[in-house]
């Protein structure tokens, strides 16, 4: 057996994995590194590896291969840390999964109408507890069992389900690639606009509430969805007004599990104050060791992959399409209430009033190079808010002269739209 806790050079390498045991990766941003299953039975966040097939590992990926009865994987290329671990939280994982699955089973053998709601985790921890790897493995899991659970993705910072600034729902309906992403059926995005919940917490708990009363509607016309319930992935954000839209999210979404990882003070924070809901479970377990804390220049690196990986796919093999347009084709808005009027404009005693969940129309000009700009559905700009989301474009070009705009789009053809809203989020192809 082979470990190796430096960077490695592109050789070829071999991993024996006793039962219960992970080969733990962390793959650069430049680094080209493939793996296959030699022997044996292994999954990575529940996801089986194929046996004998090379996959390629994606740039900044820190990935766990994990096996039950022992595995023999096979390494080329480069990783910048790879060693094995014999102790992980797996079990306590794989059983929390077991609880969740009995619960669907009961569920959908009850004649109980009132009894039709299926298990609704949310998962909470600090950032970097492994909140998001967690939920794959129980959405994978829960596939394997031929459930159809809906996966809600808060995570504003980073974004699973779609573009990062987005509060997103998709039903997954077959295990998921190991490392290729979500595959997303019937996908519902809200477009929050930014990375951090702090910078309009009442548009932030708008969208919560949206997207929570859409997936109420769905699971009226599809029973299997309610069912199999909902897995919730959170922001890393649990103090203060971070923990208030916590419990905010699990009020909103009726959540009845909650999975608490890696932070006794939040787990007895959450215990005491959900002590009045006999029918929240709210369950502590750890974090796995192999969790690999990122510092905010690696975040906003994995978040410009994941944006570029929406336009071009995750090896560049999509081809975007370059769109140039007059001001006048599109109309773009911004949720943050818009300019106070003066005061001198208001009645003598009064404040000026702003509305954080109004969409204000936003004059084009050079401030909108290299924004992300989600494509609404919504028909008038008062339904904005309460509309989701076509797609993305991102602004390429500005000429003010002639007052045209340019594009970037994923694909050719007439916009869904022509209300486009912006927020903070911006990207650089460079």
């Amino acid at each position: 057996m082979s470990t190796n806790d430096s960077a490695t050079t592109a050789s070829t390498r071999q991993f024996v994995l006793e039962k219960e045991s992970e080969l733990r990766l962390e793959v650069g941003p430049e680094a080209l590194l493939r793996l296959r299953l030699t022997a044996g039975a292994a999954e990575v966040f529940g996801a089986e590896l194929p046996p004998g097939k090379w996959i390629i590992v994606p740039a900044l990926r820190n990935i766990a291969i994990f096996t039950w009865k022992g595995a023999t994987i096979e390494l080329d290329g480069i990783s910048e840390v790879e060693y094995v671990a014999d102790e992980t939280p797996m079990v306590s994982y794989v059983n929390v999964h077991a609880i969740l699955d009995g619960r669907r089973s009961r569920t959908k053998n009850s004649n109980n109408l009132d009894s039709s709601q299926g298990p609704r985790t949310i998962v909470v921890g600090p950032t970097d507890s492994g909140k998001s790897s967690l939920c794959r493995m129980l959405l994978n899991w829960a596939c394997k069992r031929n459930w159809k659970p809906t996966f809600v993705d808060l995570d504003i910072s980073q974004g699973s389900i779609t573009m990062p600034g987005c509060i997103s729902a998709s039903s997954v309906e077959m295990p998921m690639d190991a490392f290729w992403g979500f595959p997303t059926e019937m996908p519902v995005v809200y477009f929050y606009g930014h990375t951090s919940a702090s910078v309009n917490v009442e548009l932030y708990k708008v969208l919560m509430k949206e997207l929570a009363q859409t997936l109420e509607k769905r699971f009226l016309c599809f029973p299997e969805y309610e069912v199999a319930g909902m897995v919730i992935n959170t922001m890393g954000w649990i103090e203060g007004l971070g923990y208030e839209l916590l419990l905010q999210a699990i009020n909103t979404f009726n959540v009845n599990v909650v999975l608490v990882l890696g932070q006794e003070k939040l787990f007895s924070m959450l215990r005491d104050v959900l002590k009045g809901k006999p029918h929240v479970d709210i369950v502590k377990l750890h974090k796995s060791e192999g969790v690999v804390l990122r510092n905010q220049k690696v975040r906003q690196m994995s978040r410009s992959y994941r944006i570029r990986e929406y336009f071009y796919g995750l090896n560049n093999e999509l081809s975007p399409y370059s769109i140039s347009m007059n001001y006048g084709d599109i109309s773009v808005y911004k949720i943050d209430g818009g300019p106070q009027a003066p005061r001198s404009a208001l009645p003598i005693g009064a404040e000026p009033i702003t509305d954080p969940t109004r969409a204000a129309l936003v004059n084009i000009n050079y401030e909108l190079i290299h924004a992300i700009l989600a494509i609404s559905y919504a028909k008038e700009p008062d339904q904005i808010i309460s509309s989701n989301i076509a797609g993305f474009l991102y602004v390429t070009e500005i000429d003010v002269e002639s007052k045209r705009i340019t594009l970037l789009a994923p694909c050719p053809g007439e916009l869904p739209s022509r209300l486009l809203i912006m927020g903070t989020l911006k990207w650089s192809e460079n």
